[in-house]
């Protein structure tokens, strides 16, 4: 029995969908990356692309968007020098037209899907969406002749999905890229890492930000795109999803609960950690903040030569699993949110960021 095709008319998970901005797979603009999308078309365009690379990044910056973008261009110029420098296909081209709708043939995206059990949004990329990779590489190739897969994100694999993705690259399939997106790429296995090139898409310039910020929210008093953007630490994607009052508000406070981690105000936090248990999806979208603010700073700490930022890593690596935790297991979220304002404290009193 010939493996089954992807079926177009099946719904898309679209958790990556800032509201009210095209999606990565709509956007044929690519803000500010310049050099990774040069280094990408010289190898497509020499003929000579890696089997598959690793893109990696802060959430918000472009992954998606040049991974869609190097797709779209082998799917109509295959690895050839027949397309525009700049990778770009015309959005009216029929591969456009199909990559947009999700129903190219020749393309297939992993992600996170719904649990049909509960209805809610899988927690992990399981191993059984990363063997789809294997039918979808033994499928006869389209008229480009070739197939890309796009793995977003492969942050979210648990350990038997890492392993059947490492035996797929130990054998890779002609015609074929795969493109993995990672927020985090050190914590993938070394294995992988290993079989794949890298392209690392950096955060935005605040004047590249800004200028983004001034043509997409035209109406929004320039103080206010400052305080987005410093908020949003050179993700695009973070910033305009922050223009939500609530998400703006989340935010701040996020900023707030690390400034004042050295002198913690305990009935503020407290007032907070209610707060946040009564919004939608309160509690990721503050750890998320909180992780990305903390992020910001650990990278400016670095960048100006700081020690001792160790112990900062640290912590931000144990908060990621304590919101992930309090996600994926429906725990209260007032006590993560304590939880987290004390291993602040206790990491302050070591040392400011």
């Amino acid at each position: 029995m010939a493996p089954r095709r992807p079926k177009a008319e099946e719904p898309l998970v679209e958790i990556d969908r800032v509201p009210g901005q095209p999606h990565p797979r709509e956007e044929f603009r690519l803000v500010g990356q310049g050099e990774v999308l040069a280094r990408a078309a010289r190898a497509i365009r020499g003929g000579r692309p890696p089997q598959a690379w690793l893109i990696g990044g802060p959430p918000g910056i472009g992954k998606a968007t040049l991974a869609y973008r190097i797709a779209r261009y082998l799917l109509r110029y295959g690895a050839t020098a027949e397309g525009p420098e700049d990778l770009r296909v015309a959005e009216n081209d029929s591969v456009s037209v199909q990559v947009k709708a999700g129903a190219h043939p020749g393309l297939l995206v992993l992600k996170r899907g719904i649990n049909p059990d509960t209805g809610k949004l899988m927690t992990i990329l399981s191993v059984n969406e990363i063997r789809k990779l294997g039918n979808f590489f033994g499928l006869t190739s389209g008229a480009g002749g070739w197939r890309v897969a796009i793995v977003d994100t492969a942050d979210d694999m648990n350990d038997a999905a890492a392993n059947a993705l490492l035996k797929l690259l130990e054998e890779p399939p002609p015609r074929a890229m795969l493109l993995l997106l990672a927020h985090a790429p050190a914590r993938l296995l070394p294995t992988i890492r290993s079989r794949c090139q890298r392209l690392d898409v950096r955060p935005l310039d605040d004047a590249t930000l800004d200028a983004e910020l001034a043509a997409r929210l035209p109406e929004m008093p320039p103080a206010e795109r400052a305080h987005l953007a410093k908020l949003a630490g050179g993700s695009l994607g973070a910033a305009l999803r922050f223009v939500d009052e609530e998400g703006l508000m989340l935010a701040s406070e996020a900023d707030k609960l690390i400034d004042r981690a050295a002198s913690p105000d305990f009935a503020a936090t407290l007032a907070l950690a209610e707060r946040i248990g009564r919004i939608d999806d309160g509690t990721e979208m503050f750890g998320r903040f909180l992780l990305e603010s903390l992020s910001a700073r650990i990278r400016d700490r670095a960048r100006a030569g700081a020690a001792h930022l160790d112990r900062w890593i640290a912590l931000w690596e144990r908060l990621d699993k304590s919101f992930g935790r309090t996600e994926a297991l429906h725990l209260e979220p007032r006590q993560t949110v304590l939880s987290a304002a004390e291993a602040l404290a206790k990491t302050a009193r070591r040392g400011t960021l």
